[in-house]
């Protein structure tokens, strides 16, 4: 049969998956001065969440950065049957970290600790 000999490009079993990743303090971070650590949103591929989880937490490190925890927020259709606004920028990165097999970083939130509370 001539039809099994056809190269037929099969549908790409990646997703891309919302990942919140906490990180610590390192030497040659790159977080601004006084931080103690940082929330990164990440728009990650993966087959699977804990693929996109382990290429994430790789990259960060290969980045000079401690990554302490991930949160995973789920795929694109997920978010958006729990009820997540998603705004057209966060579609685009999420399509191009798709296209791109990539981890992009989307936001980096420092955090500061709050020395003007007293006992």
């Amino acid at each position: 049969m001539a039809r099994r000999m056809e190269k037929t490009k099969k549908p790409s079993r990646q997703q891309v998956y919302t990942l919140v990743v906490q990180i610590g303090r390192k030497e040659g971070d790159g977080l601004p001065d006084g931080a103690s650590g940082a929330a990164l949103m990440c728009f990650a591929s993966g087959v699977d969440e804990a693929e996109a989880v382990r290429e994430t937490v790789a990259i960060l490190k290969q980045a000079d950065t401690a990554p302490l925890d991930v949160t995973g927020y789920g795929t694109l259709a997920e978010r958006e049957a729990e009820g997540h606004e998603i705004s057209d920028e966060e579609r685009d990165l999420m399509q191009r970290a798709l296209e791109e097999n990539a981890v992009i970083v989307a936001q980096m939130t420092p955090f500061f600790d709050d020395v003007s509370k007293e006992g």
